[in-house]
C-alpha cells in the first residue's frame, strides 16, 4: 500500500519527520516496508507547454515538438504518439539527469543530432522518471502545472510504502492508515464530507437491483448520476492517484480509483444506457457462459463464479473486473455507481481460476467489512456530481439480506494482566480503545464493555482487543519474565522413531532417500498400468490443479519413485538404489482420503561402476531382497517369510513375493512388470519393495544393541545336497531345517540351486550349508550326526526332499 504523506495530511496532522512515523507505524504493527521521497532525483526538470506540434523531415515516426518556456520555444524531436497542443509536460533540459528508458539506470541529457534535427532535452515518460516501468508515451501533466515551475513541486511527494498483513484490510485505504496515524500521534481524524444534493430521478425508478446469491453477496448499494461530462480529472486526483502508482484515465473511472484508495472499498462505474432493463442482477454464471472483460479477453465462466448481470447478459466479474460491452467512454452522459461485499473465498477461486488478479480483488480477497458499500458509495457519487457536473437521483439502492449484530466483548484489567502481565486501570483502557482508536466503549463496573467500529472486521475474539491495547500502549512496556512451570512431558511419537530407524538403516545400507511431490499427473499414473484394459486407478484429483503434472494426490510411492530411477539411469551408468518414505492418499467416499505412511525402495542398473579388475553385474532381485532382511533384522521383526504372489500391479506376476512375519502381511518386492519399464524407458530389470509403515510399527520389536560375548568353542560346518521338488520354495527348507535343528544350529545358507537333466523331471538340487556350535562346549561328530538326522528326516517329511546320492 502506497500512502502519500501529503494525501494523508488532509485527514490527520503529520507533524512527525517521515522516518519517525514510519518507525512509530512499524512498532505499532502496521510495518513500513520503505519511504521514497519523490522528487529529489528530478533536479533541473521543469513543467513546459507544448506549443506546435510537426512531422520530422526524415522520418515518419517522429515528430517535431515545440516547447514554450516562459517566452522561450524549444525544439525537441520525440517519439511519442499521446501529445497534443497545449498539454503540460515534464521537460529535462540539457545537463539534466534521467533514467534512461533502456538501460534502467540514471543519464545525464546532452543536445542530440536525430535524423539531422538538433534535438536540445527530453520529455519524460514515467519510466524516466521513476515512477513506474511505463515508457510507451510522455506523462502528461495536469492542466493547472504551472509552466516553469521544477516538476518536484507539482509531483513531488513522500511516499510510505505499507505491507499490510492479512488481517487489517481496513489499511488497504487511507482512511484506515489515517485511523492508524490519528491513534498513535493523538491526533484529531478529519474525515470528508459525504453530503451531496440529490436533484435527480427516483432511484427505484432508475434501476432495481435483485441478490440471488446472497451467501456470495451479502450487500450490494448502487446510485445513478446522470448528465456527468466525461474528460481529466482535476489535477489534485491525478497527483494522488500517481503518488500510488494509479495511472489516470478519466474522472469518472479516476474517481472510483480515489475511493478505492480512499476507503479500501472498491468500486464500479457502468455506463448506465448500456444496462438492459435498468435491472442489476447478482447471481452464479450459468455454465459455460461466457463474458469479455475490459482488457479485451473472452472468458468461459462456471457456476461457482458470481457475475454481475443486467436483465440479459453479465456486465461484470463481481469483485474483480467490469465487462467491455459497459464500460464508460468518451460519449458516457449517465453513471450507474456499485459498491458491493463480496465473499472472499469466491473471489479468490475465481482469481486463481481465471488466473486475473486486479486491485479490486486483492481488496476484496482480505475480507472486507459491509458497511464500507454505503460510506464510499455516498463519497463516489459526491464527488461525481461537483467533479462531472452530474445530478445525482433521489436515495440509493441498498440490498442487505442478512445484516450482521454487532459483536460486545467484556474486558478487565484482570485479562490484560493475565495475557501481557502489565496493570492498566478501565479508565487507560476505555482511553486506549475509545478515545484513541474509535471503538463504543461503556464502564460496567470493574469491566468494560466493548464494541468494535465496522470498518475493523479483524476484531474477533476478545485476545484481537488485547493486542489492540497492547500495540497503542507500547510492547515496550510489557515486562520481559521467565518462563514459570515444568516443561510438558515429550509425548511418544513411535511413527517418528520407526522412520528414523529406517532411513539410518537405509542409507547405511548404501541406499540414498529422495522425496518427491505428494501430486502427480495423470500421464504418469497412466505408465504404470501393465495392459491398455486395465484402467487407471482414480485418485483424489485438485479441483484447480496449477499443473498437469500435479493434479491428483498420490495412492502409492512407486510411480514418482520409479521417476527418479528412470532421470537417474540416463545420467549414470552405475545403478541408483533409492529409498523414500512418505504419505500417500487413499480416497474414501464423501469423507477426507486416508493417509498412511509407506516406504519404497528401488533398486536397477549396474551393482557397481565400471572397474578394470572385475566384470560388470547387473542389480537382480537378490540385492533387493538382502537390503530388506538387513532392514526387517534391525526391526527385531523375528521370523519372516517370502512367500510368491502374482496379483500385485505393477509388479511382475511371476516375479514377486509378500513378505510376511506372523502370519502378517508387511509388504511386497519382486521386479518391477517389463511393459511398466518400458512405459517409464527403463532399459534394465527394476527391482521394488513397498511396506505399510503401520503395519511395520505394530510388529517392530525394541530397538535395542544385542551385545554377545565372543563364542568360546568353534563351529562345525556340513552340507547337504537335497534333491526336491520344483514347487518346494527354498524359504520352506529353511524353515523346516530350523525347526529340527535346534539350539545347536546358528546358521542356514544356500550355497548351490541345480536343474538340469541328470535329475528327475520337475526336481531341483540344492546345495544347503549348516553352521553348528554349542555355547559351552566343543561339539562331537556323534552329536552333529544326531542333529543332522533329525534335519533329514525332518525335510523328507515336511518336503518330500531327499538326500542326493
Amino acid at each position: 500500500m502506497k500512502v502519500s504523506l501529503e494525501w494523508l495530511a488532509e485527514y490527520v496532522d503529520v507533524a512527525l519527520p517521515a522516518k519517525e512515523l514510519a518507525h512509530r507505524l512499524t512498532m505499532s504493527g502496521t510495518e513500513v516496508g520503505g519511504i521514497e521521497e519523490r522528487g529529489n532525483g528530478w533536479p533541473g526538470i521543469i513543467v513546459a507547454q507544448i506549443e506546435s506540434i510537426g512531422p520530422h523531415p526524415a522520418a515518419d515516426s517522429l515528430t517535431l515538438v515545440g516547447l514554450g518556456l516562459r517566452g522561450e520555444t524549444i525544439t525537441v524531436v520525440s517519439g511519442a504518439t499521446n501529445l497534443k497542443v497545449g498539454d503540460r509536460v515534464p521537460f529535462a533540459p540539457v545537463g539534466a539527469r534521467l533514467i534512461d528508458a533502456q538501460t534502467g539506470r540514471p543519464a545525464a541529457v546532452g543536445v542530440a543530432q536525430i535524423h539531422g534535427v538538433t534535438s536540445r532535452g527530453v520529455l519524460c515518460s514515467e519510466r524516466e522518471l521513476g515512477l513506474s516501468e511505463a515508457h510507451e508515451g510522455v506523462l502528461i501533466l495536469p492542466s493547472e502545472a504551472e509552466v516553469g515551475l521544477p516538476l518536484n513541486t507539482v509531483l513531488g511527494d513522500t511516499i510510505l510504502d505499507l505491507e499490510v498483513t492479512p488481517n487489517r484490510p481496513d489499511c488497504l485505504g487511507m482512511l484506515g492508515v489515517a485511523r492508524e496515524v490519528a491513534a498513535i500521534t493523538e491526533e484529531p481524524l478529519n474525515l470528508p464530507d459525504l453530503t451531496y444534493r440529490e436533484t435527480g430521478s427516483d432511484i427505484n425508478d432508475d434501476v432495481q437491483v435483485e441478490i440471488l446469491a446472497p451467501d456470495l453477496c451479502p450487500r450490494y448499494s448502487a446510485s445513478v448520476v446522470h448528465g456527468v461530462t466525461v474528460g481529466p480529472s482535476p489535477s489534485w486526483i491525478q497527483k494522488r492517484l500517481m503518488a500510488a502508482d494509479v495511472r489516470p484515465i478519466n474522472n469518472i473511472v479516476d474517481i472510483t480509483n480515489y475511493v478505492m484508495l480512499e476507503y479500501g472499498q472498491p468500486l464500479h462505474a457502468f455506463d448506465y444506457e448500456t444496462i438492459q432493463g435498468r435491472r442489476i442482477v447478482v447471481r452464479r454464471a450459468a455454465p459455460g457462459e461466457s463474458f469479455r472483460t475490459l482488457d479485451g479477453t473472452l472468458r468461459t465462466l462456471t457456476p461457482e463464479m458470481l457475475v454481475i448481470a443486467d436483465a440479459k447478459r453479465p456486465v461484470a466479474l463481481a469483485g474483480i473486473m467490469g465487462g467491455s460491452e459497459t464500460e464508460v467512454t468518451e460519449l458516457t452522459k449517465s453513471v450507474l455507481l456499485e459498491s458491493a461485499n463480496f465473499s472472499s473465498g469466491s473471489i479468490r477461486q475465481s482469481c486463481r481460476a481465471l488466473r486475473l488478479r486486479t486491485e479490486a480483488s486483492l481488496r476484496f480477497d482480505k475480507g472486507l467489512p459491509s458497511a464500507n458499500t454505503i460510506i464510499a458509495l455516498q463519497r463516489a457519487t459526491k464527488l461525481l456530481v461537483e467533479i462531472c457536473g452530474g445530478k445525482a437521483s433521489r436515495g440509493l439502492q441498498d440490498l442487505f439480506p442478512a445484516p450482521r449484530e454487532a459483536v460486545e466483548f467484556r474486558l478487565t484489567p484482570a485479562e490484560l494482566r493475565r495475557v501481557l502481565g502489565i496493570e492498566l486501570t478501565v479508565t487507560q483502557i476505555r482511553d486506549v480503545l475509545g478515545g484513541r482508536l474509535g471503538f463504543d466503549c461503556r464502564e460496567d463496573g470493574d469491566a468494560i464493555l466493548v464494541r468494535p467500529p465496522a470498518h475493523r472486521s479483524d476484531i474477533q475474539i476478545l485476545a484481537d482487543l488485547v493486542e489492540e491495547v497492547a500495540r497503542l500502549v507500547g510492547y515496550d512496556r510489557i515486562p520481559t519474565t521467565t518462563l514459570a512451570g515444568h516443561l510438558p512431558d515429550h509425548p511418544p511419537q513411535p511413527m517418528r522413531g520407526l522412520v528414523e530407524r529406517l532411513s539410518d538403516v537405509l542409507v547405511g545400507a548404501g541406499l540414498q532417500e529422495v522425496m518427491t511431490y505428494s501430486l502427480v499427473g495423470r500421464q504418469l499414473l497412466s505408465k504404470m498400468v501393465p495392459t491398455s484394459d486395465a484402467g487407471t486407478p482414480d485418485g483424489l484429483r485438485l479441483a484447480n490443479p496449477m499443473t498437469p503434472d500435479q493434479e491428483i494426490l498420490r495412492m502409492s510411492l512407486l510411480p514418482s519413485l520409479l521417476e527418479c530411477l528412470a532421470s537417474n539411469l540416463r545420467q549414470d551408468e552405475a545403478g541408483p538404489c533409492l529409498f523414500e518414505i512418505g504419505q500417500v492418499y487413499l480416497p474414501r467416499h464423501a469423507d477426507l482420503p486416508q493417509e498412511r505412511q509407506m516406504l519404497v525402495i528401488g533398486m536397477a542398473g549396474s551393482r557397481w561402476q565400471r572397474q578394470w579388475n572385475r566384470a560388470t553385474a547387473q542389480i537382480d532381485f537378490y540385492d533387493l531382497k538382502g537390503v530388506v532382511e538387513l532392514l526387517l533384522d534391525r526391526l527385531n521383526l523375528g521370523e519372516t517369510r517370502f512367500i510368491q504372489i502374482t496379483d500385485q500391479r505393477p509388479f511382475h506376476p511371476g516375479r514377486t513375493t509378500a513378505v510376511c512375519s506372523m502370519g502378517e502381511r508387511l509388504g511386497v518386492m519382486g521386479e518391477l512388470h517389463p511393459t511398466v519399464a518400458r512405459n517409464c524407458e527403463i532399459r534394465v530389470p527394476v527391482y521394488l519393495a513397498e511396506f505399510d509403515l503401520e503395519q511395520l510399527l505394530s510388529m517392530a520389536g525394541e530397538e535395542f544393541l544385542r551385545i554377545e560375548p565372543p563364542p568360546r568353542f568353534p563351529v562345525v560346518r556340513r552340507d547337504l545336497a537335497l534333491v526336491v521338488p520344483e514347487c518346494v520354495p527354498v524359504a520352506e527348507l529353511f524353515e523346516a531345517i530350523r525347526q529340527a535343528g535346534g539350539p545347536l544350529l546358528k546358521q542356514v545358507e544356500l550355497f548351490d540351486l541345480f536343474r538340469g537333466e541328470e535329475l528327475p523331471p520337475g526336481q531341483k538340487s540344492c546345495g544347503i550349508g549348516l553352521v553348528f556350535r554349542s555355547p559351552d562346549h566343543t561339539l562331537t561328530d556323534v552329536e552333529v550326526a544326531q542333529v543332522e538326522a533329525c534335519i533329514v528326516q525332518q525335510l523328507q517329511r515336511q518336503t518330500g526332499a531327499r538326500l542326493r546320492g
